[in-house]
């Protein structure tokens, strides 16, 4: 009984110095906590320090070297169209697209930082309206009058600064909207015709209003999208296969019933054909020589002959071709490891959300990988010859105004997403 009772008072006096010392702050902490684990007992063995507030800093730096790359190489690429009498008639100079594209660096700046500063919580509410602007400008754009016809295509809305692709915020709406009904039909995703059909019907409905511009390509990364979304959102297997293959059968369908579709696909099976070389396969065709002329290291920055009135679209759909001619093999490993960086980064960044508890945040920041890297791929794809002709943009990197504005912002929800992480890690509220 004795023992008993000297026992308590050197027991409280341990517990009592333990909590005393938690008052006065985290570093009085004694650095070797027991954790008890089923039957094992573990320890903390050494205290390492992370910086667990801010930002992502590598994601910036590869973000802001894409850009900057991307910057110079439209300036290399678009140098000498003003010396083409079809832009020369339209008053072009050589820095035109440099000055145009610099601009749009500067919106997506303030943009970003701007969309930075909202939380996740405003953006999951924002969905639903997000997604209906979205469409409402997807309509506006095919009217007379209001959207702009290009080369026999309606894609754009003008706004006096710059031309604005609605297809390009509906992929960002796309991802907002499905990561916000995914979580709203959590507890009955594994039901077709209660969870998925409501939207499969949504992703036709944006696939129609993108295809009568027309922008196949779009639409292919908004499908692949809101499909990857379901299928980490955890939608049954089967039916996410069922998805898939009606997806394929609907491209199929799309390809097959449109002449000029069907020439570029075989205009890709054999672009040095003489039926071909000089049509359908002449952006694929020359593609391939400028990237066959950079060999390895590269004719140098500014080199390039195939810029020269010879690879059509050089400054937008076509600049990586331009970056192997002019840095070689290197330039082409080195654009596709930080993309390839990039997208793993993006997607690792939504599985520790997801680990949070925060399905909606991680579902929008995979959602965003899943845009970035298969536009990426798709792009690549095309300028090395390994897929038909298709007109898309390499993020981050093509001239276009719209799309590095929405790349730069997606991004910037992804740098939330992280600093909202780092916040709960570290035992804040967001």
């Amino acid at each position: 009984m004795n023992s008993a009772t000297s026992a308590s008072p050197d027991k409280a006096g341990r517990f009592g110095g333990w909590f005393s010392r938690a008052k006065s702050g985290i570093d009085a902490l004694p650095m070797h906590l027991p954790v008890r684990l089923g039957n094992a007992g573990m320890t903390q063995t050494k205290a390492a320090p992370v910086r667990v507030l801010g930002f992502d800093q590598a994601l910036v730096w590869v973000t802001v070297a894409l850009l900057a790359w991307g910057l110079v190489m439209v300036y290399s690429a678009s140098i000498a169209l003003s010396d083409s009498p079809r832009f020369a008639r339209a008053g072009y100079t050589p820095t035109y697209f440099l000055t145009r594209h610099a601009a749009s660096l500067v919106i997506a700046a303030i943009a970003g930082l701007l969309a930075f500063q909202v939380p996740m919580k405003t953006w999951e509410r924002a969905a639903p309206w997000l997604f209906v602007a979205s469409l409402l400008l997807l309509v506006a754009v095919l009217i007379p009058h209001i959207g702009i016809n290009v080369n026999g295509a309606r894609r754009w809305l003008p706004l006096g600064f710059m031309r604005f692709q609605p297809s390009e915020l509906a992929k960002l709406a796309m991802v907002l909207y499905a990561a916000s009904y995914m979580v709203r039909k959590m507890e009955i995703k594994e039901r077709f015709f209660r969870a998925v059909l409501p939207m499969g019907i949504a992703v036709v409905v944006v696939g129609m209003l993108v295809m009568a511009e027309p922008d196949m390509g779009a639409f292919m990364v908004i499908a692949v999208i809101a499909m990857g979304i379901l299928f980490l959102g955890g939608v049954n297997a089967r039916m996410f296969f069922v998805i898939a293959a009606l997806v394929v059968v609907a491209f199929g369908t799309i390809v097959a019933t449109s002449p000029w579709r069907r020439e570029r696909i075989f205009a890709y099976l054999d672009p040095w054909s003489e039926e071909h070389a000089l049509g359908k396969g002449y952006q694929l065709s020359h593609s391939l020589i400028a990237i066959g002329r950079g060999e390895v290291f590269g004719v140098g920055l500014g080199g390039s002959v195939e810029k020269l009135h010879w690879l059509p679209e050089a400054h937008t759909d076509f600049l990586l071709a331009v970056i192997g001619e002019e840095f070689g093999l290197i330039g082409v490993l080195l654009a596709i490891g930080l993309f390839l960086w990039l997208t793993r980064r993006i997607m690792h960044i939504g599985r520790q959300a997801i680990a949070l508890d925060r399905v909606f945040a991680g579902l929008v920041a995979q959602g965003i990988g899943i845009w970035i890297g298969f536009q990426a791929f798709i792009n690549m794809g095309v300028n090395l010859g390994a897929l038909p002709t298709k007109g898309l943009t390499l993020p981050l990197m093509s001239f276009g105004g719209s799309a590095i504005l929405m790349n730069v912002v997606a991004l910037a929800v992804v740098l939330r997403i992280d600093y909202e992480n780092r916040v709960l890690m570290r035992g804040g509220r967001v």
